[in-house]
């Protein structure tokens, strides 16, 4: 069994990059996954556990990695007899030099999408929900989109993942990654395919791209009023809604506050 991981940029299609994947047989796609939690917690004990702490170093170092390493394997061996498996969380890519621990030159694709059409996803699922109350970091409603907006730069999901990916860049382990762009998976979905087949070196399945069958399963109240994981059958160019949604000024200041994003994935201003 060979293991991928999937840790994409919010709301850029990491779900429909699992369903792609998921549509042939021979992968097994997770939906969003807890499996990195698990892994952290375990990590958090083996630091700070006084039975861990008290004996050789080396050995359980060795121990451990070798615990993550099967347990990894084991946990997908419970849910799958695919050869391949596709795990999607977006902390794989910050956590690079962990995973490469038991996990040697782990493959991670990242999906990444302009980073105001982003914000405009995130403002239109707001808008479905008009009844509901959302409540600010400080305990207040973010009920003007300057508020929201400033919300979603500075903590989960927006801010803290554009967080990790500025650091997975400055650190050199972007070159690692494969990156594609939402854009233009949408616009010449096979071609991207073959760059992800290619990445991962295993042998290239040409799904249905204009009826692909969900395979990844979540229940999206436990996300939110955010939580958005269901996809559209037939791949299609997504039309801009940023200006629209968010005005010129808001999409002005995204470009300038984030401008290395945009150069970094070539995107125009």
């Amino acid at each position: 069994m060979k293991i991928f991981f999937n840790s994409s940029m919010p709301r850029s299609g990491s779900t429909l990059l699992q369903n792609i994947l998921g549509n042939n047989p021979e992968i097994y796609a997770t939906p969003t996954s807890g499996l990195l939690d698990m892994l952290v917690g375990c990590k958090k004990i083996y630091q700070e556990n006084p039975a861990f702490r008290a004996q050789n170093e080396e050995e359980t170092k060795s121990a451990f990695l070798m615990l993550c390493r099967y347990g990894v394997e084991g946990y997908f061996r419970g849910l799958t007899d695919a050869p391949y498996v596709i795990d999607k969380s977006r902390g794989w890519a910050i956590s690079w030099a962990f995973l490469n621990g038991f996990y040697p030159e782990p493959k991670i694709v990242c999906i990444v999408r302009d980073l105001r059409e982003i914000v405009a996803s995130m403002e239109k699922n707001y808008r479905k929900y008009p009844e509901k109350w959302d409540i600010s970091q400080d305990g207040e409603a973010d009920v003007t989109i300057n508020e929201r907006v400033k919300g979603w730069m500075n903590k989960k999901p927006v801010g803290s993942t554009l967080k990790y990916l500025k650091d997975v860049i400055h650190r050199g382990y972007d070159k690692k990654l494969l990156f594609i762009r939402f854009e233009d998976l949408c616009i010449d979905p096979d071609k991207e395919m073959r760059k992800v087949y290619e990445y991962l070196q295993i042998p290239y399945y040409r799904a249905d791209y204009q009826n692909i069958k969900q395979v990844t399963s979540e229940d999206d109240r436990f996300h939110g009023r955010y939580g958005d994981h269901k996809i559209k059958q037939a791949i299609a160019p997504v039309k801009s809604q940023s200006t629209e949604l968010l005005g010129s000024y808001i999409c002005e200041k995204l470009y300038e506050h984030n401008k290395w994003y945009f150069d970094y994935f070539n995107y125009l201003k």
